[in-house]
């Protein structure tokens, strides 16, 4: 495949957020996610041949597929997954659908809420207070997982990431329903 770099006009804008470990969003980052989907193949080609794996999701966000992870993000990422479980747990309590999670607005009331919920499990990670909280969304939102805008952090498409796992952990703790209907069998025979 032959790449028109001439084409590529946001080449240094996407490149740059990119690997810098940020999520592009399609709600947050229009005119690049514009670009990216006009020039995807282009794209994904160029970043490969410089050794980058482009993710693309059809939900709304891109990233770049690394198994490198610093000990900041490490822990960003582990802070962030429970803070996100917690959240997705408490709203799905209180009937909200969760696929529905960019409509949310994480306000100081909602984190209130959650903090005096789930104050053990927060501890445990060494989230001491509310204010911690705070402190992990704005590192998420540098990196496209939210965005604070008006007082209120909104969550945004990349958060599918997590729920994905999370609903891919919760699978894996459901039994086989064949396993037991075949040992449910052999039971009766």
């Amino acid at each position: 495949m032959t790449i028109d770099f001439a084409a590529l006009t946001q080449l240094q804008p996407l490149f740059k957020l990119l690997s810098s470990g940020a999520h592009l969003n399609r709600l947050k980052d229009t005119e690049l996610w514009v670009e990216l989907e006009n020039h995807q193949n282009h794209y994904e080609a160029l970043f490969a041949a410089l050794g980058f794996v482009l993710i693309v999701d059809g939900r709304g966000f891109a990233y770049f597929k690394t198994e490198l992870a610093s000990t900041y993000t490490g822990k960003l990422t582990r802070r962030l997954a429970l803070l996100l479980m917690l959240l997705f747990e408490y709203q799905a309590d209180q009937g909200l659908h969760l696929f529905q999670f960019q409509q949310w607005r994480l306000d100081t009331p909602l984190l209130g809420k959650l903090w005096q919920q789930y104050y053990a499990l927060f501890e445990a990670e060494e989230i001491n207070s509310p204010k911690t909280l705070k402190e992990i969304l704005d590192s998420a939102s540098r990196v496209g997982f939210l965005v604070f805008e008006d007082e209120v952090y909104r969550l945004l498409p990349a958060v599918h990431r997590y729920l994905d796992l999370f609903e891919e952990l919760a699978q894996a703790e459901r039994p086989d329903h064949d396993h037991i209907k075949d040992e449910a069998k052999e039971d009766i025979l």
